[in-house]
C-alpha cells in the first residue's frame, strides 16, 4: 500500500476558523476550531488561527496532506501592499458604504451582486479612497490562499462576485478597464483549480509537505452546501452568524441580492441576510440560548414583531442599506424575547424562500439546515411551523465541504 493521501479544508467564518482533514473516501479524520481573538476585521487573527490549528494536526496526518483549499466570507475585504502585507483592518461583510452609491451605479448594473452598498465593490471604493490605488484588494479566502503560496496574485471566482466579477461571462465588467485601481484586483481562477504548490517558507513553518497543492476554494456558505450532499430538490439554509439561503438551479438567476456560483457542473444561487445568530449573541450567551429555548413553545406565536438585523441595512431578501433593525419592545421574560428573535429570523427566511419563487426558482421540497442554529430543536419546530416544509439537519462541517474541493482537484490531476 502507498502513502495515504489526505486533504485539508480551512473554513474562515465570521467568528473563527475551522479545519477538517478527509481521505479519498471522504471520511473525516480530524477537525478543530478556534475563535478569533480580536474579531473579523483583524487579518493577523485569520493567519494566526490557521497556523495554530495546522500545527495542532497530528504529525501522522499532517505529513500525508496532499492538497488544501480555503473558504471564507466573500464580502470581507482587506487592503494589502503589493507583497500581501495588510495595510489596515479588513472591512467586514455586513458593513455598508452609502457614500459609494453613485460610483457603483456607474460601474455595474443594479442586478449585479456587486451593486449592493454592502458589496465588496463598495468596500473597495472606500479603501481606495483611504489608501490610494497602489494596493491589492483581497477577501479572506484569497488572502489566506496567498499566504500558503507567498503570492497574492490570484482570486477564486465565487469569492469575487461581490467585487464585480461576472461569472457567466468570465470577466470583470468593461467599465473596470479604465479604473485607476484596476491592478488592485486579483487574476480570477475557477473553484477547484490547482493554483500552485505551498511555498518553502510556509511548508517549513507549519511542518507541511513541500509537495502540498494549493487549490482555489469557495465561499463559506458554498462550502457548507458542499458538505450537505444537497440535490436540486433541496433548499439549504445556513443558520450561522448570518442567515444564508441557497439552492441548486439549472441556470444562473439574475436579480438584485442574488449570487450565482459554479460548483463543479452545477449552478448554485443564493442570498445572504444581515440577520442570523450573531444577533442572538448580542443578547444571550450560548448557554443562555440553550436554557431559554427549552421554555419556548414553538406551537404558539410570541406576539412580537421583531426584525433581528445585526446592523442598519439589509442585503437579502430586501436590498435596503437603510433598513433598520426592530429589536423592541423587549418583554420582561428572556424566553419570550428569544422566542420573538427566533421567530423574526425565521420570518426573514420565509420571505427569502418566497423571493426565490418570485424569481422563478422552484420551491424546495425540504430544507437542509446547517450552522450552529440548526442544533436548536425548538427553533427547528418553529421553522417547520412557519415554513411548512420538512427540515433536516446536516452535521458535517463546512471545512469538510471545502476539503472535498481539494480532494477532487487532486483526484482529477491523478486520473
Amino acid at each position: 500500500m502507498g502513502t495515504p493521501q489526505l486533504f485539508l479544508g480551512i473554513d474562515l467564518g465570521t467568528s473563527g476558523v475551522r479545519i477538517a482533514v478527509i481521505n479519498n473516501n471522504l471520511d473525516l479524520l480530524h477537525s478543530d476550531s478556534i475563535n478569533y481573538l480580536s474579531g473579523l476585521e483583524q487579518s493577523i487573527d485569520w493567519q494566526n488561527s490557521c497556523d495554530l490549528l495546522i500545527k495542532n494536526i497530528p504529525k501522522s496526518i499532517r505529513s500525508n496532506l496532499a492538497a488544501v483549499a480555503i473558504d471564507g466570507t466573500s464580502g470581507t475585504l482587506l487592503p494589502c501592499s503589493l507583497n500581501g502585507k495588510p495595510l489596515g483592518q479588513a472591512l467586514p461583510y455586513h458593513l455598508t458604504c452609502p457614500e459609494t452609491k453613485r460610483e457603483i451605479e456607474k460601474l455595474v448594473p443594479k442586478e449585479s451582486p456587486a451593486a449592493s452598498l454592502s458589496s465588496s465593490l463598495a468596500k473597495a471604493l472606500r479603501l481606495i479612497d483611504e489608501y490610494g490605488t497602489n494596493i491589492l484588494l483581497r477577501n479572506q479566502a484569497d488572502w489566506i490562499t496567498g499566504n500558503f503560496l507567498d503570492d497574492w496574485t490570484w482570486g477564486e471566482e465565487g469569492n469575487n462576485l461581490r467585487l464585480g466579477w461576472n461569472i457567466e461571462k468570465g470577466s470583470w465588467p468593461s467599465s473596470f478597464e479604465s479604473l485607476s485601481w484596476r491592478k488592485a484586483l486579483p487574476i480570477i481562477v475557477p473553484s477547484g483549480k490547482i493554483i500552485g504548490v505551498i511555498s518553502n517558507k510556509k511548508s517549513k513553518k507549519l511542518g507541511l509537505p513541500s509537495t502540498l497543492y494549493v487549490v482555489a476554494g469557495t465561499t463559506d456558505s458554498n462550502a457548507a452546501v458542499l458538505s450537505s450532499d444537497a440535490t436540486y430538490n433541496d433548499g439549504i439554509t445556513v443558520l450561522g452568524s448570518t442567515l444564508v439561503l441557497k439552492k441548486y438551479v439549472e441556470s444562473p438567476v439574475i436579480a438584485p441580492g442574488i449570487t450565482n456560483h459554479r460548483i463543479g457542473e452545477k449552478w448554485l444561487c443564493g442570498g445572504a441576510s444581515n440577520s442570523g445568530c450573531a444577533v442572538l449573541k448580542n443578547f444571550f450567551s450560548s448557554k443562555e440560548i440553550d436554557q431559554l429555548s427549552r421554555q419556548i413553545n414553538p406551537k404558539v406565536k410570541s406576539g412580537l414583531n421583531l426584525r433581528p438585523l445585526a446592523c442598519i441595512g439589509e442585503r437579502f431578501p430586501i436590498e435596503d442599506p437603510y433598513l433598520s433593525p426592530i429589536l423592541e419592545p423587549r418583554p420582561i421574560s428572556d424566553a419570550l424575547y428569544l422566542h420573538g428573535l427566533l421567530e423574526g429570523i425565521t420570518n426573514i427566511e420565509a420571505i427569502g424562500w418566497a423571493k426565490f419563487e418570485e424569481l422563478g426558482i422552484p420551491a424546495p421540497k425540504r430544507i437542509i439546515t446547517l450552522g450552529g442554529g440548526s442544533k436548536n430543536p425548538q427553533w427547528r419546530q418553529l421553522r417547520k411551523k412557519i415554513l411548512k416544509l420538512p427540515i433536516t439537519t446536516s452535521s458535517r462541517i463546512p471545512a469538510a465541504g471545502v476539503a472535498i474541493i481539494a480532494q477532487e482537484a487532486f483526484k482529477f490531476i491523478n486520473q
